[in-house]
């Protein structure tokens, strides 16, 4: 079968993962458009709740994030790339006083977290669809975040793709920014050698520091991160998975 079309949600279509406006950018970007199959319950919590948790990433203008999260003033965490969505879903059932912005490309995925938050009756999720990069840039104020969390990204195995790993120097730069004092940075790999990337990169940013020092420099997997698919296939693989977990000042 080939793959399910992009999915048009009041006049915006998801699955095309850079706006039109933004197609003349010229910038090595860290992902694929991943629109995939979709089932019934997917596309039809797409339908039903896009409107009311979704918003296209454009790069028009700041998110008000008190409005988007319905005045609730909660702390907001950036989660860059979610998948599925159901770890994120199971963090936001843990943590309700804290807001979960989660930014993919992945159709499917998009689908199954709304429908994960109709069922858990979730109101501290809002998804983000596109260019993470932009959404950071273009959308979120400065010092507006309370925590960034990447966990296993694509690791771009290949020497020559390396340049399209996420955490790199003028990322994190960007993403640091847009935190606050105090706000967390939680990555985590499966991929030995972006973990060592990871860590270079995020020890070299003074306004980072890391809380885990010692041994490495890694961090235990905090309890509540929930071990996630990619996470379990890396495990059944005998991969070792790092944490890394850094505070800005």
């Amino acid at each position: 079968m080939p793959p399910a079309a992009p999915v048009c949600v009041d006049d915006v279509t998801l699955g095309t993962p850079v706006p039109a406006a933004l197609h003349s950018e010229r910038r090595i970007r860290s992902f694929h458009p991943r629109k995939g199959r979709m089932s019934d319950a997917q596309r039809g919590a797409l339908a039903r709740l896009w409107k009311a948790y979704g918003i296209r990433v454009d790069g028009e203008g700041l998110l008000d994030l008190d409005q988007l999260f319905d005045n609730a003033e909660r702390p907001v965490v950036l989660e860059i790339g979610f998948g599925m969505g159901d770890a994120t879903a199971d963090m936001a059932a843990a943590d309700p006083a804290t807001g979960i912005l989660a930014v993919d490309v992945h159709t499917p995925g998009h689908g199954n977290l709304l429908r994960r938050i109709e069922s858990g009756g979730l109101e501290n999720v809002r998804l983000a669809e596109g260019d993470a990069v932009v959404l950071l840039r273009d959308q979120l104020a400065p010092g507006s975040m309370a925590g960034l969390r990447v966990y296993f990204p694509d690791p771009w195995p290949k020497a020559r793709h390396h340049k399209r790993r996420l955490i790199q120097p003028e990322f994190v730069a960007l993403a640091v920014s847009r935190l606050r004092p105090g706000a967390l940075v939680h990555c985590a790999t499966d991929w030995e050698p972006y973990a060592e990337q990871m860590l270079e990169v995020l020890t070299a940013s003074p306004e980072l520091e890391n809380l885990h020092p010692d041994g490495g420099g890694y961090a235990p997997r905090p309890d509540w991160r929930p071990v996630t698919k990619f996470e379990q296939q890396g495990l059944d693989k005998g991969h070792v998975v790092q944490d890394l977990l850094f505070r800005r000042r």
